[in-house]
């Protein structure tokens, strides 16, 4: 058994789409306004893909500013981990492709769906493989390119989503108290039908998702919003109680970017000030599984983690799922 090994965060890279999808844009597109949209979302842009890049572009491109970051070689990844919903085909996965990409010829590659807590399932994985000595360094990637797969003609989805991918790579712990403290994941299959994509698997195949629209994002933004608040708090306050953190040792709150009104109420029901939460939902929109190690690389790069911070990290997604991780940079 060894119990003694921890894991933490050895490098971090994002990418994300040049080309910009704004507020006055969708006024465009959809009968909605930018006041309406900031109001109800705190979004201001969103970012999408070009045409000629796949979902496991993003994530290569992620995954090798990660490995730069990490002052390490692909050749040394021994795991890959692709949280998305939005893969490249239905299979293989993702991962593998990614893998392809990269040259991480020595890693066994494949995906987690998870919607938007994808990341945090998949650090909740690289945890458990590093600290059961199954897997020295693991890469993980949240990434996604959900502006292809909403339905443009439904102004409360469509303004929500963007794509870009985030990456980490997740290692052995040098054993000075940094690391990964805590994850915690959670689902609960009973409320699958309030944020979905029904066509594209074998219950609605391609050519009936088609032919009743099923091939786009379907949410139940109300009940969705009760839920998202309940779930995220609840992920936060468990995290803090397996790790015996209090609001005052956070020294950073990472939400899940899916709207500014879901995230001050998490940060009041953790306690936490306002100064003290992460917040870059006005750049990027939700990027589901993107979202956590985009921030948490924004955080890191700003300064806005320092070395020997504790950062709190939660999500809730389609599923519905949910998640949280404390970690001490």
């Amino acid at each position: 058994m060894q119990h003694d090994i921890h894991s933490k965060i050895l490098g971090s890279g994002v990418a994300i789409p040049p080309k910009t999808l704004t507020n006055a844009d969708l006024e465009k597109i959809v009968d909605t306004s930018d006041q309406w949209i900031r109001e109800r979302t705190g979004m201001v842009v969103r970012h999408v893909v070009d045409e000629n890049r796949q979902n496991s572009d993003l994530a290569s491109e992620a995954a090798l500013k990660a490995l730069d970051d990490a002052k390490m070689t692909a050749e040394e990844i021994e795991t890959i981990i692709v949280a998305t919903v939005t893969g490249d085909v239905t299979f293989p996965s993702t991962a593998c492709y990614v893998q392809s990409k990269i040259g991480a010829v020595n890693a066994a590659a494949f995906d987690v769906q998870a919607a938007c807590s994808g990341f945090l399932f998949g650090l909740n994985i690289a945890d458990s493989f590093i600290t059961a000595g199954k897997s020295k360094n693991v890469l993980i990637i949240g990434c996604e390119v959900l502006t292809r797969i909403v339905d443009w003609q439904d102004r409360s989805t469509c303004v929500l989503f963007g794509d870009a991918a985030g990456a980490a790579i997740v290692g052995p712990s040098s054993g000075d108290g940094r690391g990964i403290l805590g994850t915690f994941i959670k689902t609960d299959g009973r409320l699958t039908q309030l944020l979905w994509m029904p066509g594209g698997g074998t219950r609605y195949p391609a050519d009936v998702a088609l032919a009743e629209n099923l091939n786009s994002i379907k949410m139940r933004g109300q009940e969705v919003f009760k839920h998202a608040v309940t779930a995220m708090g609840d992920a936060a306050t468990h995290i803090m109680e397996i790790t015996g953190l209090t609001a005052d040792d956070v020294d950073l709150l990472i939400p899940h970017q899916a709207n500014k009104r879901i995230i001050d109420a998490t940060a009041r029901r953790m306690k936490v000030s306002p100064d003290k939460v992460f917040v870059n939902v006005t750049k990027y929109g939700n990027t589901s599984a993107a979202s956590i190690p985009v921030a948490f690389d924004e955080a890191m790069k700003s300064g806005a983690l320092k070395t020997g911070d504790i950062c709190v990290m939660v999500a809730f997604g389609g599923g519905f799922t949910w998640g949280s991780a404390a970690i001490r940079v």
